[in-house]
């Protein structure tokens, strides 16, 4: 047993001084309430079991406040800890915020549409360590492997285009990925990657970010996101911002070797709706049960001790209604 406020039991220090006037009080004669002038009609009445019983009352009454002490103080045990099953691997969502994500295919656009579902995603998976790598024409991690899902959606909603030199370096942001998992301890460790066009910049290409992701053994979920064909796109204009119909142009061949050499798969996302169902799929997909301790299983133990106090208030008040009269 353990309390979970000590510090409260140094109220038990107050009975100390309200025994010790007690005491006092009753070594001066006590207080009398009633002086007559022949003890006659009272003889045999009380006697030394009556003499001593009058201290009861005072002392169940000290045993509750002694109680209520102990019971505000929270006492609490735990025997046991209880297993669970938990679905947990290491998860690194890699998005494209290249200017191309700006296209409106999607609503309101790629970027946003990717963010809220990957968002939904992350509060789908509490189990999970999960961080967020971003690439354009560079990469960067924006958020490392955590479970603080807070911090990461809050990061994940920081994510916008134009934060790195434009292009789309997929071969970095795939190897920015892996570094991020290589010295990882899960048994699990997956990449989902998105974007929405061809490889044109970067130091590392794709297929070789992919041969050292399949060498570590992770996983690559690949999204190719765009609509068939055209795609509305904001333009710049003299005339202020127009949306012109673009050309979509996705590298589907580079996106399935990668997903094919690492043991994942690939997804072509269309709408909101198409890359809503991907993101469920993986998620199915990607369950790989482990058994850890859960926190103890406490016991709560202050209502035995408030029953005692009450019990003893009780008894206090019966014994001076209808034990201990002043005068029988």
């Amino acid at each position: 047993m353990f309390f979970e406020y000590p510090g409260l039991l140094f109220l038990e220090l107050i009975l100390i001084p309200v025994v010790a006037l007690y005491i006092w009080r009753e070594m001066r004669g006590g207080a009398p309430s009633l002086m007559v002038s022949s003890l006659g009609p009272w003889a045999g009445k009380g006697g030394r079991v009556k003499k001593y019983a009058r201290h009861l009352p005072f002392v169940l009454r000290s045993i509750a406040i002694s109680m209520l002490i102990l019971a505000i103080a929270r006492p609490r045990s735990s025997d046991d800890f209880e297993k669970v099953n938990t679905e947990g691997i290491d998860i690194v969502l890699t998005l494209d915020v290249s200017t191309s994500m700006l296209a409106r295919d999607f609503k309101p656009d790629r970027i946003n549409a990717a963010k809220e579902i990957a968002i939904e995603f992350i509060a789908q998976r509490p189990s999970d360590r999960m961080g967020v790598v971003v690439f354009a024409g560079e990469s960067f991690t924006q958020c490392p492997l955590t479970t603080d899902r807070a911090t990461l959606i809050n990061l994940m909603k920081e994510v916008e285009t134009g934060l790195i030199e434009d292009g789309t370096a997929i071969g970095n942001g795939l190897a920015t990925a892996v570094a991020r998992l290589k010295d990882s301890p899960a048994n699990s460790r997956v990449i989902i990657l998105l974007t929405d066009g061809v490889n044109n910049r970067g130091e590392i290409a794709p297929q070789m970010a992919a041969e050292i992701a399949k060498t570590y053994g992770i996983r690559v979920y690949t999204i190719g996101v765009g609509a068939m064909g055209m795609a509305p796109y904001p333009v710049m204009t003299p005339f202020g911002v127009e949306i012109q119909q673009v050309k979509v142009e996705i590298d589907e061949p580079l996106l399935q070797q990668i997903a094919n050499d690492t043991g994942g798969k690939y997804f072509r996302a269309t709408d909101n709706t198409k890359l809503l169902e991907i993101y469920g799929e993986i998620n199915d997909m990607e369950k790989s049960r482990t058994t850890v301790d859960s926190f103890p299983i406490y016991r709560e133990l202050f209502m035995t001790f408030a029953l005692f106090a009450l019990a003893a208030i009780a008894l206090e008040l019966f014994l001076r209604l209808f034990v201990l009269k002043k005068i029988p």
